[in-house]
């Protein structure tokens, strides 16, 4: 095997830590504005307070709430022998605890990691999946899931959904209030642009942070697994998968389709999208090998 390369530094960290900044600071801003325009300074206090507790609560139970909207099944070592083997090795060479490990019914290729730390972590494997690949392919799959957990990558993403929540319902707070006044004001005109576009570039950022934490995990599980090929032949034949069998959209299937290591939903090439380009993350991983 090609020795691993650790390749261009992306300084993705600091890139999830500046767009999570982005979003802290515009989701004051709309607080500030709505207390210029309402009189009241609650929004200054209130918003962070809400922000946090809606935060907090996604963490706690992502991985009750990812699980329960798939309708995955806890599985053992007997009924899925190979993903069992797979993540008992891998967190064992990671010196984690071992996740537990769940099975959803969809033929729709694909896999996802939640759960507020190791200790609490879930991965789940879709049927679609395990029989699409075989297993130095899948062990390339767990070992991006599990990375995705040893990152703390749950959190990150709960912040940025829960913030990116927040703005988007203060949008139409704001757009209420700047309705009420004087739109030759400047306070109601700011108030009203901001309704508009807020939400819009909350989200917008949101989907920024996914794109580059699964970068990091594509990384990272194949520093794990010592082999970024096996991944990298794993994101192609999910990307032809998933084309070939879409999950159907389903709203309770949002907050989860982030989490997965493809879009469940086929190829989206935008700012909009909660995943990079495939050809792009296996390019990336074919230099991790030197090719």
């Amino acid at each position: 095997m090609s020795a691993i390369h650790q390749g261009t530094n992306h300084h993705n960290g600091l890139k999830t830590t500046a767009l999570l900044g982005g979003m802290w600071g515009l989701l004051i801003l709309i607080g500030y504005l709505l207390t210029r325009g309402t009189g009241s300074s609650i929004f200054l206090f209130i918003m962070p307070l809400i922000g946090v507790a809606q935060t907090a609560y996604t963490y706690w139970n992502s991985d009750k709430l990812a699980v329960r909207s798939m309708g995955a099944i806890e599985v053992t070592a007997a009924q899925e022998p190979v993903m069992h083997k797979v993540v008992a090795e891998l967190s064992a060479a990671s010196g984690q605890p071992m996740p537990r490990l769940y099975m959803a019914p969809t033929m729709s290729p694909n896999a996802f990691a939640t759960g507020r730390n190791p200790a609490n972590a879930a991965v789940c494997c879709t049927r679609g999946i395990l029989q699409l690949l075989d297993e130095r392919e899948l062990r390339g799959v767990l070992g991006h899931e599990l990375s995705h957990v040893y990152n703390r990558d749950i959190l990150t993403g709960s912040i940025a959904a829960g913030i990116a929540g927040i703005i988007s319902s203060l949008g139409s707070m704001a757009l209420w209030f700047g309705a009420g006044r004087d739109r030759r004001e400047s306070n109601g005109l700011a108030i009203l642009l901001l309704a508009l576009l807020a939400p819009l570039a909350a989200t917008v950022t949101q989907f920024a942070i996914s794109r580059t934490r699964e970068y990091d995990a594509d990384h990272d599980g194949a520093l794990l697994t010592n082999d970024p090929l096996a991944l990298a032949s794993a994101l192609r034949k999910l990307d032809g998968g998933i084309a070939a069998a879409p999950m159907a959209r389903d709203p309770r299937m949002e907050p989860v389709s982030s989490m997965m290591i493809a879009n469940p939903f086929g190829r989206v090439k935008n700012l909009f999208a909660t995943h990079p380009p495939m050809a792009d993350r296996i390019r990336r991983l074919e230099q991790m090998a030197g090719y």
